[in-house]
Order: structure tokens, then C-alpha cells, then sequence
């Protein structure tokens, strides 16, 4: 196989070359006799200042390439692009397919500059006769123009007219092919050529075409294969092997074309030729799957393809963001680490089934970077069949094993408008009072119920009591009794939490939240309404998540990050920092982390670990509309929340069955808590502990509560132990048992299906609240927040 010698002349060498042998005299003769010419405002005396008083080579903008996204580990788990291409030099193309395209698509191509006189006047003369464009004379340079000038159009005006089937286009198309060849080389232009060239199946340029067609690299294409694709680029779409049996047999018709017409040229000869046009086509369509639907981390890649829209570092405006993801060729390291993924998305896996309309989300995040580790649902992300897709939150939308929303994130990074997210808020209030000077042991009596009539002002100086709404502790059981800011964590005392915010100040409880990265989920303004500690804010896991890291972190707060560097097509490297801040002291986070450590040993998650130390908060709203545990470790934070995907006001989770367990209502410690014990243990596993600092006993340890000694002698009398065991009985956490109790009811075990748990459901009272001049109706029932 021989590759023909480059030639290279300039235009005025090779307009001296036609006119020495006659042939331009008889063009121009053609050009002149023409009826569509003359249409087109072409004369004999212009036709040679059109030939050699030519433009500049067109633009050439960056090809569109693919966007490649990685894990931690280097390994690819995505990619976007608006064309399938990665461009690769000469060099990387295997010889025999530069000569499979040469032969079929411009014989001449090293010997003309541009312009095959003999193909052109046979395709005008045709053309001509006919009124319409019929055959095509193009030269490979021509082609290589044309796709260039319908990749710079940028609307679909300007598309159609660089294809337009008409003369003038095709004497621009000469003019410009005329200044390429004057510019760059045979073997630049060919290798131009075979990047932007469209073979079908989706696939532009000859690496993706390789790839796509025979899973190889163009390096390794064989000759059958290389004259397969040499015969798709004419007709891409008439032989696309991906459509159907058809198309393939045209395919294979034109390979044979291909390989006649090479050995008819001597690149190779008759009998390999023949032997080739005796083997099968040997497709091996290779899936090259776009966007997140296809990605095996659909939602991190949802968040990562939403964040490079998004935000202003990557891109001063939407438009040029929107412009750099369409021309891609850029690889985006990540900071998914997919030992942490797969924990997540098992444990979400072993609990919540896909097609069940309650669904589970979680986010992982490393504290004091704000890298997202995982980010896993239990629906899987994409379309459900017949059209319908599940929303968040969204009442009315079909249920379904899919789901188009980013359940793992806020809306601005595809996700719906979140769950409330309950009782995890009242860690807000706590580091609010612990940096105001509160103690562990501090607190006063709290009564069987609470009415913020008075007290209560947001962070513009507004008065928002709210003297309709009466607040109940968890389980309805109306006792009031002394709480400290230790016990009222441990036992998540609504009462305790809403005199406590009440007496820190709201506003500065907002301040807290804010500092550690607190926004809705749907992007409106925080509610700043006294239940604000209660949670009654639309979250989603990924912002409780990076919240919760803050602790970890001793009180710096990172934004959450999924893009840790970026490699350009030029291949420069962008690392890209975290975005981190002081949001509570130390010594603040450090007192917060001893006291959400009791949550596991004393109070609603008694009796489950992660076997290392950690810290976190149930979070069971108002009425079960929906259910959370976030928590964290030193090295690594997660936020899991529970809710139904159809609407969480109109569809509580109470008496539902979730996966194969049946739950008379759904608590933070019941659904999201195991599956954060696990996701957690697994994702940390083989990871060295790391232990939380010491609180400064001296500025936190000690403090009084009215009444504390007294209630515990009773409560130790009243359930007849000694010391031993009400130190046991704190251990287990009097309202870890309530939830226990209520989760099973009088019936026993969860997971039997044919008893029902019958839940008090007394509403007190109904109120509204005014939030930037609208009403919103919610109900405050006995049983309350957790």
C-alpha cells in the first residue's frame, strides 16, 4: 500500500497549471455558458478575479469535543457533548484509512490545490442541465469548507445557507478552499478533514467513528473497516449501521465501493481488495452515551453539568458557560470517590425500593473541603415510560421507578424543592446559645405546650409571632418538666428548642444557618418564621450535608464542590480551590460535636453506630411529611432525607410500606438513620479513625436547670431503679424508646404487613403564615417535630 506523494502550489500555480493545458480557458468557458452563473451574477471577465483575488481561509473555531468527567480515581463515569469527536492528529489515523477517503472522495487530492477542474465541470454542467445540484464535484478541501462554515453558523438560517444547494455557494465554497490550500499543507487539510467529518451513528471525526463503528481506535482500523467508514461520510445518514439491517446493507455496498475503487488506484491490490470485500461488516457498535441518563453516577453528573452552568467560575455570563460546555474537549476531575457512591446507593438500595413513591436521598461531603463524595436516590434518573417523569415534592406528577429531578440537590442544580428538614435544624439554635455563653447543663422548665405569641422578630426588625400556633413535644404526650441544653438535644424537645430560639433571638439563629451554608432548596428567601428551629425550610441533602461538615470541620464552612480541576483541550491544568469560611468558632463546633455524639449514646439514635466516633441530629417534621438524619465524623459528613415523591403535605409517611418493611409512621431514627449507620460505616471503612477535640469544660461544662434533680429522682423512682440503671435507661434515651414504641405500635414488629399501627392524629389548631405577602396553610399537630 503506497500513500500518494504530497504536492503543494499555491492557487497562482495552479491557475497557471490549468490555463497552460486549456483546461481553465475551457471552465471559464463553461462558467460563462451557464444559465445559472449568469443568475448568480457571474460574468467571463469577473470569473478570474473570482479565482485569484481570494478571501482569507474561513474561521475555524474549536471543533465541538466531548466533556469528559472523572472520579477521584481518574476514572471515567460521564461525558457530555453536542458531537460525538475527539480530534486526533495524522499521525494517530492508521494509513490505509487516509487512503480509503482519498480514493472514494477526491483521487486527485495531491495533485490539484484545491479545485478538481474535471469533477467540477462535470457536476456544474449536470447540475445545470438539471436546474438543481445533482452531483456533487467537490474536492476534499471544498468539503473540509463547507463543514467548517456549518460549524461557525450560529443559528439555523445560517446552517441552511452553508449547505444551501446552489452555484454561488459552491463558488464561495472554491474561493475559500482555494486560500486553504494556500495556507496549510495535504496532510493539514486531510487531517481537518477526517476530525470534522461526519460518519453517522453520532459519531463526527474518524477517532469517534472507529470507536463508535468497530470499538478500536482510528490508529488500529484494518482495511475493510477503514473502507466502511470511507464509504459512510457520503450518505451518514442512508448507512447508519445503528438503525436497522437496511442501512447496513447499503453500508456494506458502499465499503465494497470503497475498496474497488482503492484498488483501481493501486493502494492496494486486486485480490486484498478481494479478499476484503469477502469479509463480513463486523460492526461492534460501541454505546457512547451522552449527558447523565447514561452515567452510572447519574445525579453527581446531573449536579457537576448543572454547577458548569451555574457558576460564574467557569464563565462570566450563561451564554458563555452554555458555549463552553457545547464546544467541550475539556476533562473535569471530579471529587466523587465511588467507594462512597456505592456505599450510599446499597444502602438506599437495601431500604427503599425504586418503584415505591416514598424516596430516599443522600449526599456525602468531606469536612473542611466541601468535596461531594456521593451523591445517590432511590429512583433511578432518567424518564419513566409513557412520558411521565417523577418530581420532588411535586403533587400530581406520575410515580415511577425514574425520576427527572436531582432528588440529591437543590433546583439550581436540577433538583425539586426539597422536604423540610425538620428537627436537623435545631443544631442551629444550639451553636447559637453555646456561642452566646449557654452551658450543657443550663436550661429551665418547659410546659406541656407552647404558643410564640411574643419574642420573635426576623432579621429585618419585623415582629413574626405567630399567637395561632401551638407547639406540642414529639409523641403528643403534652408533659412539660425541666430541660437542659443536653437533654433537650438528646430528646429533640420541641418546647425546649422553641423557648430556647426564642431566647437566643431568631434572627441570630438565621445568622448561624446562613454563616454554614443554609438556603432553600427552591432558591426563595429563608422562612424566618418562629418555627424556624423546628425546620420548617425546604431542604436538600446536599446543603444539610455541607452544613453538617462545618461541625466536623471545628466550625469552617466549605460551599460544596464537585469539580476539583479542569483540563483544557490545549491541555493547561485549573485546579479549583475550595470556597471555604469561618462560621463558628472552634471552640463552639467543638461543644456542638460532644453534645450530637449523645445523640448515638443518649438520645434518638440509641443503640445504632458507625463504630468510630460521630455526631449528628435526627430530624422527624411535623406531622411525617418527612424524615432525616444528618450526620458526621471528622473525615466525612452525610444527610439522608426520606419523603414522598408525589407531594409531601398530601401524602404523610404514615402507614406505609417502604421496600419490604411496613412503618406505622417514619421517623428520623427509623428510615434515614439506618441508612446513614450504614452508607456511613461502609464508605469509612479501612479509613483511620479520627477523633472529635475535647470541649473547654471551663467555658461550656456545668451550668443549672430548675427542677433537673427532682425530675430525675422521680423518673428513677417511677421506674424503679437504682443509679446503675437510670444511667442505663439515659443510654437508651426515654424518647428513643417513644419512637421505638410508636414505630412498632401495641402489634409488634414493623414488618408485619397485615397489622396497622393506628397514630393519633389530633390537630390542635391550623394556621397560616405570611411569608413576603403569601399565605401558606400548615397544621401543628400533637405529634411534632423530631
Amino acid at each position: 500500500m503506497t500513500s500518494r506523494p504530497e504536492v503543494r502550489r499555491g492557487p497562482g500555480a495552479c491557475l497557471r497549471r490549468l490555463v497552460a493545458c486549456g483546461v481553465f480557458g475551457g471552465l471559464l468557458a463553461a462558467l460563462a455558458a451557464l444559465p445559472l452563473v449568469g443568475t448568480a451574477g457571474l460574468t467571463v471577465n469577473n470569473v478570474a478575479r473570482t479565482l485569484t483575488d481570494l478571501p482569507p481561509s474561513p474561521r475555524e473555531n474549536p471543533l465541538p469535543q466531548r466533556t469528559v468527567l472523572l472520579d477521584r480515581n481518574g476514572k471515567r463515569f460521564a461525558q457530555f457533548y453536542t458531537e460525538n469527536r475527539t480530534v486526533v492528529t495524522l499521525a494517530q489515523v492508521a494509513p490505509v484509512m487516509r487512503d480509503a477517503i482519498v480514493a472514494i472522495e477526491d483521487s486527485r487530492f495531491y495533485e490539484h490545490a484545491g479545485l478538481d477542474v474535471k469533477g467540477t465541470l462535470r457536476a456544474l454542467i449536470t447540475n445545470t442541465k438539471a436546474g438543481e445540484v445533482r452531483q456533487g464535484g467537490s474536492s476534499l478541501t471544498q468539503q473540509l469548507v463547507k463543514n467548517i462554515l456549518v460549524e461557525n453558523s450560529e443559528s439555523d438560517t445560517e446552517r441552511a445557507q452553508a449547505r444551501a444547494p446552489s452555484i454561488q455557494r459552491k463558488i464561495n465554497e472554491l474561493r475559500y478552499a482555494l486560500a486553504m490550500e494556500r495556507k496549510y499543507s495535504k496532510a493539514e487539510i486531510l487531517e481537518r478533514y477526517l476530525n470534522i467529518a461526519y460518519f453517522g451513528a453520532g459519531a463526527f471525526g474518524v477517532e469517534a467513528a472507529a470507536q463508535r463503528f468497530f470499538s478500536v481506535p482510528a490508529a488500529r482500523l484494518t482495511l475493510p473497516q477503514a473502507a466502511t467508514l470511507a464509504g459512510a461520510v457520503r450518505t451518514p445518514y442512508a448507512t447508519d449501521p445503528s438503525l436497522d439491517a437496511k442501512r447496513r446493507e447499503r453500508l456494506r455496498e458502499r465499503r465494497d465501493i470503497v475498496l474497488d475503487r482503492m484498488a483501481q488506484l493501486s493502494y492496494v491490490t486486486p485480490a486484498r481488495a478481494e479478499a476484503a470485500k469477502r469479509r463480513p461488516l463486523a460492526i461492534r457498535l460501541k454505546p457512547e452515551p451522552g449527558g447523565c441518563e447514561g452515567s452510572v453516577y447519574p445525579y453527581f453528573c446531573l449536579y457537576v453539568h448543572r454547577e458548569l452552568l451555574t457558576n460564574p467560575a467557569f464563565g462570566h455570563t450563561r451564554a458563555e458557560r452554555e458555549r463552553r460546555l457545547a464546544r467541550g474537549g475539556i476533562v473535569l476531575r471530579t471529587t466523587l470517590a465511588p467507594k462512597a457512591q456505592r456505599a450510599a446507593q446499597r444502602a438506599i438500595a437495601a431500604r427503599v425500593g425504586r418503584k415505591d413513591t416514598e424516596v430516599a436521598a443522600e449526599a456525602m461531603i468531606q469536612p473542611g473541603t466541601g468535596r461531594i463524595r456521593a451523591m445517590a436516590a432511590s429512583k433511578r434518573y432518567g424518564s419513566n415510560s409513557g412520558g411521565g417523569s417523577t418530581g420532588n415534592n411535586t403533587a400530581g406528577t406520575k410515580s415511577g421507578p425514574d425520576t427527572t429531578y436531582n432528588l440529591v440537590a437543590d433546583m439550581a442544580h436540577g433538583g425539586g424543592q426539597g422536604f423540610q428538614a425538620g428537627s436537623t435544624f435545631k443544631v442551629f439554635t444550639l451553636a447559637t446559645a453555646l456561642a452566646q455563653g449557654w452551658r450543657f447543663d443550663q436550661g429551665f422548665m418547659t410546659p406541656g405546650s407552647f404558643v410564640p405569641d411574643s419574642g420573635f422578630t426576623d432579621c429585618r426588625g419585623r415582629k413574626v409571632n405567630d399567637p395561632r400556633a401551638e407547639i406540642f413535644n414529639a409523641s403528643g404526650e403534652g408533659k412539660g418538666g425541666p430541660q437542659s441544653l443536653s437533654t433537650g438535644t438528646w430528646k429533640s424537645v420541641n418546647i425546649f428548642y422553641m423557648m430556647l430560639e426564642q431566647r437566643v433571638g431568631l434572627c441570630p439563629v438565621v445568622t448561624t444557618a446562613r454563616a454554614m451554608g443554609i438556603a432553600r432548596a427552591d432558591g426563595t428567601p429563608l422562612r424566618e418564621v418562629p418555627t424556624f428551629t423546628l425546620g420548617v425550610n425546604e431542604m436538600d441533602p446536599v446543603t444539610v450535608a455541607a452544613a453538617f461538615a462545618a461541625f466536623g470541620a471545628r466550625g469552617r464552612y466549605c460551599r460544596p464542590m464537585a469539580i476539583v480541576e479542569i483540563v483544557e483541550r490545549d491541555g493547561r491544568r485549573f485546579k479549583i480551590p475550595p470556597s471555604c469560611s469561618r462560621a463558628i468558632e472552634r471552640d463552639v463546633a467543638d461543644a456542638v460535636n460532644h453534645l450530637l455524639a449523645g445523640v448515638f449514646t443518649k438520645g434518638t439514635m440509641t443503640g445504632q453506630s458507625i463504630g468510630r466516633p460521630a455526631a449528628g441530629k435526627t430530624g422527624t417534621n411535623n406531622g411525617y411529611t418527612s424524615a432525616w438524619f444528618a450526620g458526621y465524623t471528622p473525615d466525612l459528613a452525610a444527610a439522608v432525607s426520606v419523603g414522598d415523591i408525589r407531594g409531601s403535605y398530601r401524602y404523610p409517611l404514615t402507614n406505609v410500606e417502604i421496600g419490604d418493611e411496613y412503618f406505622g409512621a417514619v421517623q428520623g431514627a427509623s428510615l434515614p438513620g439506618p441508612i446513614w449507620v450504614s452508607s456511613m460505616s461502609a464508605a469509612l471503612d479501612g479509613t483511620r479513625e479520627t477523633r472529635f477535640h475535647h470541649p473547654d469544660m471551663g467555658r461550656f461544662g456545668g451550668g443549672f436547670t430548675p427542677g433537673m434533680e427532682e425530675a430525675l429522682a422521680r423518673e428513677r423512682e417511677e421506674e424503679g431503679e437504682d443509679g446503675e440503671g437510670r444511667e442505663d435507661g439515659r443510654r437508651r434515651g426515654a424518647r428513643g424508646e417513644r419512637e421505638d414504641r410508636d414505630a412498632r405500635g401495641d402489634h409488634g414488629a414493623r414488618g408485619d404487613r397485615g397489622r396497622r399501627f393506628r397514630e393519633e392524629r389530633t390537630y390542635r389548631e391550623e394556621r397560616r403564615y405570611r411569608d413576603n405577602g403569601a399565605h401558606r396553610r400548615y397544621r401543628a399537630p400533637r405529634r411534632g417535630f423530631r
